[in-house]
């Protein structure tokens, strides 16, 4: 499968899509002593002081075993959670001071199994937030046949059918494309392939990485699988227990001296036995 460039009579380019940032001074996404706790029910803070900032056009790689706090920074970002303390800049605002809804039109977001809506077709789905910024038939057909064909799904073989009637890998490919349907500064991915096959996951990976090169966005990505994290990052954080305990370019990553990245690292070797 490849990502082919759709012909010109679809009406909108691909090129919408691609990203000038090097002239981009302003952090897209900054975290400012961000505590996040559940009052009366976490003493302790979820997430506790975060401090980093993501440039334009980054792909940020949020790292780290379950429960140490990854999903929380993406819910922060897009304002579905408010800080306890500090604050969180987006697009150079704080997210108190955004419109939820106009915040949230603004980044896409894809998650596990890409939480596709039943009922709806393909098309439909990936039309969803067109349909609701009021684009007009024409326009929104365009889009759709433009990303069908960006996430490497044949238009009119796909545009039609319903989540139950894809594989796992086609509707994350359908995700993808319905975060990216108006053209969002911002991606959230939440681990969009952590419930494929290896095979699948592996192919979407290297899809995706080459995807992103592409298109320049920012890009926040959650996992807890390292490989995934080397192959995609252009920088990689690791949380434990809340809080940030290494922050380095995939070349630097594995040379940490912290006993947390360590354990990551050993996850890289082989079994003794194992290609026997």
């Amino acid at each position: 499968m490849h990502y082919d460039v759709p012909s010109g009579e679809r009406g909108v380019s691909i090129e919408m899509n691609a990203k000038t940032t090097a002239e981009d001074s302003e952090p897209a996404i900054q975290f400012q002593n961000v505590t996040y706790r559940l009052d009366g029910i976490v003493r302790r803070g979820i997430v506790n002081d975060i401090r980093f900032s993501v440039a334009s056009g980054q792909t940020l790689v949020l790292l780290g075993r379950s429960g140490s706090g990854k999903t929380t920074l993406l819910k922060l970002i897009n304002r579905l959670l408010v800080p306890t303390a500090g604050q969180v800049i987006v697009r150079g605002r704080p997210t108190t001071d955004w419109d939820p809804i106009r915040l949230r039109r603004g980044i896409g977001y894809v998650i596990q199994d890409a939480g596709l809506f039943p009922h709806f077709t393909v098309a439909q789905n990936i039309a969803l937030v067109p349909s609701l910024e009021k684009w007009d038939a024409a326009r929104t057909a365009a889009r759709v046949s433009e990303l069908l064909s960006l996430v490497g799904l044949e238009p009119a073989q796909y545009r039609s059918r319903r989540p139950h009637e894809l594989s796992g890998g086609q509707r994350q490919r359908v995700g993808v494309a319905r975060a990216l349907a108006v053209d969002p500064p911002i991606l959230l991915m939440d681990e969009p392939f952590g419930a494929l096959d290896p095979v699948t996951r592996a192919e979407l990976q290297r899809e995706f990485s080459a995807l992103a090169r592409r298109l320049g966005k920012t890009i926040v990505f959650v996992t807890h699988d390292l490989r995934e994290a080397l192959l995609l990052a252009s920088r990689i954080i690791l949380l434990e227990n809340g809080r940030i305990i290494a922050d380095a370019s995939p070349q630097e990553f594995p040379r940490i001296d912290h006993p947390e990245v360590q354990a990551f690292t050993a996850c890289l070797t082989p079994l003794p036995g194992a290609l026997a």
